[in-house]
Formats: structure tokens, sequence, C-alpha cells
């Protein structure tokens, strides 16, 4: 059931779809009461429809908030706050455990209040889509599948029972078992609907745009298919979830233009690898992008997804492609209901959201990109906006990165037992991985076919390059299979290894033991090529220090060329039976075969068969028996579900917000700290805080698992914050990994942190520009909060970490324009103490008074970046949970 408002404005009216009425709330009827909105953007049209639907004077949503975003086209620049209620959640399980986890400890909280249990329960559907824990321990030969799903069971059995239990214990909550599909590719290819519809309180079926958050980052992925939304992280899911909206400031919205078409042999990976760069250079963070113009029409919906895949990765909230005959054309190809998609037809253009490419939109600033100019290229070697020219990527190693790592010639080096040798910039992992290609026929279908060209002329990956194939969908495989191109692609080493992020999310599995060997007792800087969307520093393997992110074809042929120091574009990718060279170019497919290939092996019945049963799982999850019950029974023995400390003591009135006095610093760090770097997401160090607390419990090292794994044991995750083995923290000039010093000597920020609390000491973190930046990982604020830290002062924030930090009960703090850590002189000996805490309102300066070693003080004012009302009074509750909890007790 959808719960609708007042409509004070009038503006519900009745749409008819094949004999069927569907209640409606028109745009062109508010038009008429608050001013023309025909131009408005796209996704800002979804946001006023939000606001009709709750509109209700007196309670969040009022006259005035429908008036500000009609009247944005006049100033379109970010505007004042609104409640957005999306329609539905996306979970995926690293951040799912973790949510379920806190629902099972707010039902606990709630108990413990005298409230009652059934409140805390999901209002919206939930679905949540196990991905993210299958590892690459089996590559390159045809049971990797079967052998590699064994293993994920057994190190996941605790949390796979688990979410289980959550999904028979909760109402509207969803769970897709493993060796399913990435979720969010099981998004765009069955639970996205375009438009939703569902019963109002007086049983009229209601339409209105289809609209999620996800505590993925990569959630945007869905606005290729016309679907608003974005990553969160797992607290404010949590909080939409049960039914609060999420507090949001009416955003900017930058225009992308596109043009022309792209040339032969240019994928959309090339072309998603562009417009990150140019959209990182127009700084969009915080912003809505929305893609228009006549080079639309060019483009499938797979690739619009692509685009849409990696906003994150250029910063935006999220990159909007409107409704138009492709949109149709992929939802009648995926299986969706014939009725369903003639209401998103009829729905889209009657409410002004359909493509008319005679109309532009009013943008709040725009750039343009003529497609025909987009070249083949990488991205690497640790962010993804570092776009560089396929030609370049030898000079960028042999130049830029030699230079870096201080390597001063090419250093080779024996492989024990091998007759081969590896050195600097060898291609040790080549990864057909991740949400965002593999989710696109056409480059799926590319790399099959330069592995048949390959195999044809008897090429075969370098001994030395860890190979894999895991596709976001069962349906890949299918089409895959019945090309033919699977054949070939597993004769070059690319067998399948799951359906699951992998590589992508750092689940690369480890290298053969003689390859780790030589990388790290000859300090080499191996590299990897990945068709994934992240490449930062520390994720992919802890072996591996220059990452590239590349087309899936690319992934195949650096496999084949095992190195990133000679140009494969000019340069030998092998040599044939004959021992002839062979070339890229006699390898890389026209565009011509490939969307021959598309159109004889991809049908809807595919997608039919493979979604039929997409609940039920294999044998292993259904021989899971997890019963349904009010509340969980935490097992205090387990590594890997705990309950967490968040609500402990927690009482109805919260306690004023105080002065925050003394605080010493726990980390200073640079530029582009990414939630990676705060809270990894893949191996565990035996010697690290985490280990050590896991073979105290007499858990072996070969089954760590991983911190993404670990994420519903707060234990592990506190003793794993900041402790990215890539990170570099100021206070210990020279070192890299999570450590500090506490007073004069240096150890792990984990045990710093607990000597300060034991002090009552508290904390602060304090960086540079770009802080929080990748993944929506509400671990990077959980442990934050559980090290003491009280707040964090950078120069500019990403906006889903810093939502996350309020959402813990953390001060989120921002130097003024000009100033930084340097420029003021912030060192690991001053104190700090922040004051008019109690007084404190949204987007407020806030003064820093600093102590000095030597008894002298000094102090600079920050900006409070608690930017909203909503916000307020989370941080004033300690917390968005706890403010849901003490609201739904009441």
């Amino acid at each position: 059931m959808t719960q609708v408002g007042k409509d004070t404005l009038g503006t519900r009216d009745t749409l008819t779809v094949d004999g069927k009425d569907y209640a409606y709330y028109s745009l062109a009827k508010a038009g008429e009461k608050v001013g023309d909105v025909s131009r408005l953007p796209f996704s800002m049209k979804v946001l006023l429809e939000n606001m009709l639907r709750f509109e209700d004077e007196g309670h969040t949503v009022g006259t005035e908030h429908v008036e500000a975003i009609a009247k944005w086209a006049d100033n379109p620049v970010r505007g004042r706050e609104i409640q957005y209620r999306p329609a539905r959640v996306l979970l995926q399980d690293f951040t799912g455990v973790p949510c379920v986890v806190d629902l099972a400890a707010m039902r606990d909280a709630i108990k413990k209040l005298g409230g009652d249990t059934a409140k805390i329960n999901p209002q919206v559907p939930v679905n949540l889509v196990i991905d993210h824990s299958v590892m690459v321990d089996e590559f390159g030969h045809p049971q990797a599948f079967e052998k590699n799903v064994e293993l994920e069971y057994q190190r996941n059995e605790e949390r796979y029972d688990f979410l289980k239990w959550g999904s028979k214990s909760f109402e509207n909550f969803s769970a897709v078992p493993p060796g399913t599909g990435i979720c969010h590719q099981v998004n765009l290819e069955y639970i996205g609907r375009g438009v939703w519809s569902t019963e109002d309180q007086d049983g009229n079926l209601t339409a209105y745009p289809d609209t999620c958050v996800g505590t993925d980052s990569h959630t945007t992925m869905i606005n290729g298919l016309g679907v608003l939304g974005w990553g969160v992280g797992g607290i404010e899911a949590e909080a939409a979830m049960l039914g609060q909206p999420i507090s949001m400031l009416i955003p900017e919205v930058v225009g992308f233009k596109l043009t022309g078409q792209m040339a032969e042999g240019v994928t959309a990976t090339d072309l998603v690898l562009t417009c990150v760069q140019m959209l990182r250079e127009h700084q969009v963070v915080g912003k809505f992008v929305e893609f228009y113009g006549p080079g639309l029409a060019s483009l499938t919906l797979a690739d619009r997804a692509t685009i849409s895949n990696m906003a994150p990765e250029y910063g935006a909230t999220c990159g909007f492609f409107g409704i138009d005959d492709k949109t149709l054309e992929y939802l009648r190809l995926t299986g969706r209901d014939e009725h369903q998609i003639a209401l998103v037809e009829a729905y889209s253009k009657a409410q002004g959201m359909w493509i008319d490419p005679s109309i532009d939109p009013v943008f709040s600033s725009t750039l343009e990109l003529d497609l025909s100019a987009v070249v083949p290229s990488l991205a690497g070697p640790k962010r993804p906006q570092d776009k560089v020219a396929l030609p370049q990527v030898d000079e960028l190693f042999n130049n830029d990165l030699r230079e870096v790592y201080k390597k001063s010639s090419p250093h080779r080096v024996d492989v024990a037992g091998k007759d081969h040798d590896i050195g600097d910039g060898d291609v040790v992992i080549a990864a057909i991985t991740s949400c965002t290609n593999t989710s696109n026929p056409d480059v799926l279908i590319a790399a099959g076919l330069v592995a048949k060209k390959a195999h044809e002329k008897g090429l075969k990956p370098k001994p030395w390059v860890k190979t894999s194939l895991a596709p976001g969908s069962q349906v890949v495989t299918d089409y895959l299979e019945k090309s033919g191109l699977q054949d070939d692609l597993d004769a070059l080493g690319f067998d399948l290894v799951g359906y699951g992020c992998t590589t992508c999310i750092g689940n690369s599995g480890p290298l053969p033991g003689p390859i780790s060997d030589a990388i790290n007792t000859n300090d080499l800087v191996a590299a990897s090529v990945l068709s994934g969307n992240r490449n930062f520093e520390g994720r992919v393997s802890p072996d591996v220090r220059a990452n590239f992110l590349a087309s899936p074809p690319l992934v195949v042929a650096y496999a084949l060329k095992g190195t990133v120091t000679e140009d494969i574009t000019t340069t030998p990718i092998g040599q044939d039976r004959e021992g002839n060279d062979v070339m890229l170019a006699d390898i890389w497919p026209s565009n011509a075969e490939i969307a021959e290939h598309r159109a004889a092996n991809i049908d809807r019945e595919m997608f039919e068969s493979r979604y039929a049963k997409v609940y039920d799982g294999d044998e292993h999850w259904r021989s899971i028996k997890a019963e349904a019950s009010d509340t969980y029974s935490w097992n205090p023995g387990s590594t890997y579900i705990a309950n967490p400390p968040f609500f402990d003591g927690m009482e109805m009135t919260p306690k004023p917000v105080a002065d925050i006095t003394g605080a010493k610093p726990l980390a200073i760090l640079g530029d582009s700290v990414t939630t990676d770097h705060i809270s990894p997401a893949g191996s565990i160090k035996e010697d690290s805080p985490a280990g050590e607390y896991l073979k105290e419990r007499q858990i072996s090292k070969a089954d760590f698992n991983s911190y993404g794994s670990r994420r519903g044991n707060h234990e592990v995750m506190m003793r794993g914050t900041f402790a990215n083995i890539r990170i570099r923290n100021e206070m210990v000039p020279g070192v890299e990994g999570g450590y500090t010093i506490y007073n004069g000597e240096q150890m792990p920020i984990y045990d710093a942190a607990m000597k300060h609390k034991e002090d009552g000491t508290p904390l602060v973190v304090i960086g540079g520009k770009e802080y929080g930046t990748g993944s929506s990982r509400d671990w990077a604020a959980k442990g934050t909060i559980l090290l003491g830290v009280r707040a964090v002062i950078v120069e500019s924030y990403e906006r889903i970490h810093r939502s996350n930090l309020i959402g813990m009960g953390v001060l989120p703090l921002q130097f003024r324009e000009g100033e930084s850590r340097d420029t003021l002189g912030l060192t690991a000996d001053d104190s700090f103490t922040i004051k008019g805490l109690a007084s404190l309102k949204p987007g407020q300066d806030v003064e820093v008074e600093v102590t000095r070693p030597d008894g002298t003080s000094a102090s600079f004012t920050a900006l409070c970046r608690i930017d909203t009302a909503n916000e307020m009074e989370y941080y004033k509750n300690g917390g968005i949970l706890h403010y849901v909890i003490r609201k739904l007790a009441a």
C-alpha cells in the first residue's frame, strides 16, 4: 500500500491503460497551479511528483516544497530542504548484513523502551541480493564455479542463515540467494519496473515513478532505465525502510549533451571512462547529472546503464536518462509484462517524462560530448577518473609510475618452479567482473569474440595471469553458451568463477604462491586489468599496486599481452601457431560482428526462464533451515554476527549535545581518502588488530574471509577501521597502513583509539579534499564512531559519507575556502576544542580552538556540514537510528 498526502493542490487525476484505471498525480495540473514545469529535467520531475503525492500541509511536505521544485528552472541552483520518499530499497549482502543486524538490534532496543517490536519492519519493498561474498579462489578450469560456490557457503554459513532469518522474520523483505547475479543487474533486468503501482488507503491503484535507494553506491545503474535511484549508507537505508523520508536539498542538475555516435571498435566502457573524467573535472559532487541530446538515439539501454552505473566515480548523486522506445524495447526483451510496459509508456508520456529530442530541459550547467571523439581507453592506476588513452598506458607506467614507485629500470625476477619470469608492470590479474560492464551484452560478446579469434590463432594468456569471468546474471552465461563464445573464453582461462562482484570488490582471491612471493620478495609493481568501476589503492589485491579499469575485450587482450609496459596497439599481442606476430587489430571484432551475435543469441525467453524462480536458490540455499522469530537469538561466540553496541544505555530522551573538549587527532590524512581506506572490504592481515582478534578465537588464517563478509560483527569492523594497507596517516610520515601515534609511540590505529578511550579523550580525524569518496560504506562511519571519533574536519566531503557520519552522530566540519591542515599548521601534537555545539544549526560556522604542545592556542572557523534540519535532529539524537527508535517507541 502506498501512502499519499492530502492533495491540497488538486493534482490527482486518472490514467487508463488497457481498460485499467490508475490514479496519478499530474505534473500538468501542478503546472497550472504553480507555474510551467514542462522544461524541468526529468529527474526533477520525479522529485516533483514525489512532493505532490506526499504533499500534506502542516506535515513534512507542504505546498512550499512543491513550489520550490516547480520554480527551480527560474534559478537552477541547490535549493531548500525536502523530504523524499523512495518507492523501495535495494541491498546487497556486504551492506545488507549490517542492515539486518541493526534492524534486529533495534527490535531489542525498542522492546527495552516498552515499544512494539512489530514497528521495526520495512514499510516499503526491500530486495537483498547476495552478490558480494563469492571469491575467486578457483579459476581457469571447468569446476571453478562449483568449487567457489562451495567455499562461499562454507565461509558464510552464519551470515546466510542470518539473512534467511531476516527474509522470514520481516515483512516486505526478499532475499535473492547467492549464485544468481549482481544486485544492480538483477535490479535492471528484473526488479525495476519504470513505473510502480500499488493500492492506496482507499483501495485505488495509484501509479507513480519507480524510485529506489540502495546500500551500494552503484545503485545509480537503474537510472539508465529511467528509474531515479542512488546509493545511501546502510543507516539511511534502514530509516527509509522504516518509513522515514530521506532529507535532502533540492539539487543542481548538470545536463550532459551527447551528439554523434561512437566510432568503429569503441566500447561503452571507453565512453563511460570519458564521461567520468569530464564530469569529475566539471565538479558534480552532490549534483544530479542528466544525459540528453541526439546522441542518445545511438546508445542501447545497456550502454545507458553502464554510464549511470559509474555516477559514484564521477561524483554525482545519479546519472539519469529519460524514457523512450529503447526503454520499452529493453523491458520487453527482459521479460516484463506487456501491461506493465504499456503503463510505463502511457504514464511517461502523460507526465512529460518521455524523451523528446526537440526539447532541451533547463539545467544548472551543461557540458557536451561528441561520441565520435571517444577513443579506446583505460583508467588508472588508482582512480577511476584518471583516463588514459590506450596507446599511452605503457608511457604512463614506464614514466610516471616508475617515478612514483622509485623504480629506476625494469626489474625482472625468476618465479620459483616456473619457466618464466615476471617484473614491474606485468599483469597478474585479468578479470571480467563487476556490474558496470557485465550487464552490457555488447562488451561481453566483444570479449568472447576476442577470445574466439585469439583461440583460433593459438594464442594463450601469459602463464602468470590470473584470469576470471564473473557475470552479473545467469542470462550472460546463456547467451555466451548459445553463441559458442563461452568455449573460446574457457580455452583462454576465462571460465565462469561465480555470479558476483568478485575482483571489483576486492574478492580476487589469492594469487598463486610463487607469483605472490615473487611480487613481495622483490617489491614489484604488479598490475591488474579489470572491467570494474573501482581501482582504489589496496582494493583489488594486496599484491597489486597498479590497477587499470578496461572494457571486457581489453581485459582478454591484456591477459594475452601479459604486461602494461608495452603499447598494446603497436607491439605484438602474441604469436600464432606458426610463430607469426599477432596484433590487437587482428583479433578485435567489428561492430557488425557484435551486433550479429547479439541479435542471434539473446531473447526474451532467457530472461523469463532465469528469473522465474529467482528467490528459490540452489540446494545449498534451500538446505538452510532458518525459522522466523520476533527477535533474533544472538550467538555470543559468533565472529560474523554480533549485537552491536550502538543502542547500549539508550534512553527515551537524548542527552543534550555538548562541546567537544580536548580532542586529539587519531589520523591526519591527505586528499581522496576513500571509504576503502577508512573501512576496507578485502582481506584481513594476520598481524592486524582484526587478525589478532580472530586468531584469539581460534579462527585460522584460511578462514578469516574478508572485512566485507564480517560486517555483521562490530568487533572485527572497528579493528579494521582505517586499517587499509595503503592508507597514509601523516602523523607517521613514510609509513603505509593503519598506524598512528599515541604519546609518542607508533601503534595500530585501533590500539591507540582504545588507549584514548581509556583516558577519556575524544578524537578527531583531519583530512583533505574529497574525503569519503567511493563506496556507500556505512561501516566507514560506524567504525569511526566506535573508535571514539567525535568530529571529522576536512576540505570537502563525498556526499554519502558525509550523510553516514551524521547518521552515526559524528560531526562533519569543513575548512573554509583556502584553508587546510597545512595552512593552519595542524599537527599530531595539537588538541582541539569545538565550541557552541549546544546551539548548533545547519550550515553554521563553528569555532575550533587549537591548543599547541607548548600551551599556546589559536582558533579557526569551520563550516558545519550538517546541511538540513532533519540531519540536525539525527545528530542531536546521536544518530538516525536512535531518532527512529525514539519516534516509533513514542
